[in-house]
């Protein structure tokens, strides 16, 4: 099947990144960025007028949680594909916390059984780092998990001991695959569940302390020096965690981080006496979202992933001190991020692409294009459209989640369709 995509602006990635008007031809699974439609006796099956919309290379989440095997009722592969795709990724990276945990081959060829039959995007597991996936126990079999994962990730949970870590570190190193950490000291909780500040002091929450979070990134980077272990922090939400990384990245450590948009967005004192508000880390000060947002802008922050953890309604109706950690992103992240660096002018349009797209498939190796510059390449890309106004409604989501902070916002910029190894996978009607 031949496709035209007609009069688009598309995302070019040299320095910076620009956005260039030109034709694009979609044949079978590949893309010719190059194509001169004029010159062309070409007949199309399918043309697409996209005159004031943005084609890129597709959204990449290396942080997401699609919950099966094992607790289906949440989400499944399926419908968090479908949320994917909705959502304009063309590739997702499914956390551990699983049932059978993916500790050894033949747990893991459950979930890839499901990935290859459900899958709608393209989904690269993490295996855990040990067995339990609890961040305690002995090592899991990373060595035969190794060759079908992105990475090892005990995600949910911190690797408690220095001697742990080091051991996983080293085994990580031998096989040429990331450690990507969970970073929190749970002798540090003090049975916390939201931020260690204004909003939990005032109205008498138990905090969980910025300190939990920071001390064992300080721990790793120090590991991650003396084993030459590539590195990757999750979901960072703290000053002293961006300062940490930062000077680490001078010093040489293989480290890299991601964060999510509600810790870009919204403070503590955004919170309501409700679930959808309650994840982990928490959203924390005013102090730490701007330290964030520096880290975004220097560069020391690489990317940005959703952690899109759902959970049933009954869980996460319960408050904030009982409801189940974690909220839905994937079907929202890029509208947020567009109306609230993009069009404040904190953040291009450019530089969200590399944040989205460019820089998660180069640090992680991850397949798919990192220009539609120039040259035929695999068809995972996805088309925006930047002035698209609409409000966030999670009835309408295609993940079984619903829970999310921003649920009524009117946002800016909407994804209108997303291709996945040429094939329309989502079309906005």
């Amino acid at each position: 099947m031949k496709t035209l995509l007609k009069n688009a602006k598309v995302f070019e990635n040299k320095g910076k990144g620009q956005f260039v008007k030109k034709d694009l031809l979609i044949d079978s699974d590949k893309l010719t960025p190059d194509f001169d439609n004029e010159q062309s006796n070409c007949l199309y099956d399918r043309v697409f007028e996209l005159k004031n919309k943005y084609i890129i290379p597709g959204f990449v989440d290396v942080h997401v949680h699609l919950r099966e095997p094992g607790f289906f009722y949440k989400e499944s592969i399926r419908t968090g594909t479908l949320a994917g795709a909705h959502g304009g990724y063309t590739t997702v990276c499914t956390m551990p916390n699983l049932n059978p945990p993916p500790n050894n081959l033949k747990n893991l060829e459950v979930q890839l059984e499901i990935i290859d039959r459900d899958a709608v995007i393209n989904v690269i597991p993490y295996a855990t780092i040990t067995m339990s996936g609890n961040g305690r126990s002995e090592l899991a079999d990373m060595a035969s998990t190794a060759p079908y994962v992105i990475g090892f990730s005990d995600d949910g949970r911190g690797v408690q001991t220095g001697d742990l870590m080091e051991e996983a570190m080293l085994v990580a190193k031998s096989l040429n695959k990331p450690i990507v950490a969970h970073c929190e000291d749970e002798s540090l909780l003090d049975g916390g569940y939201i931020h260690k500040g204004e909003y939990a002091k005032d109205n008498s929450h138990r905090g969980i302390s910025s300190e939990s979070e920071w001390v064992q990134v300080a721990r790793d980077v120090e590991l991650a020096a003396k084993t030459g272990c590539k590195y990757h922090v999750c979901h960072i939400s703290t000053k002293e965690t961006v300062d940490i990384i930062r000077q680490a990245k001078k010093s040489g450590v293989d480290v890299s981080c991601e964060t999510a948009p509600h810790y870009l967005i919204l403070t503590d004192m955004d919170l309501k006496e409700e679930g959808r508000f309650k994840m982990n880390p928490p959203i924390r000060s005013m102090e730490d979202r701007e330290a964030l947002i520096e880290g975004i802008k220097d560069g020391t922050i690489d990317m940005i992933a959703t952690d899109h953890a759902p959970h049933s309604s009954k869980e996460k109706s319960r408050g904030l001190e009982k409801s189940a950690f974690g909220i839905v992103g994937l079907e929202t992240s890029f509208a947020l991020l567009n109306t609230y660096l993009v069009q404040k002018g904190i953040i291009t349009p450019e530089e969200l692409v590399k944040l989205m797209s460019i820089n998660p498939r180069e640090r992680f190796n991850i397949p798919g294009p990192r220009t539609l510059g120039e040259g035929t390449v695999i068809c995972d890309i996805t088309v925006l459209d930047p002035n698209k106004i609409w409000t966030i409604d999670s009835e309408e989501f295609m993940s079984k989640g619903r829970a999310t902070p921003f649920d009524g916002d009117e946002v800016v910029g909407k994804v209108s369709a997303t291709f996945v190894g040429g094939i329309l996978k989502y079309l906005e009607v």
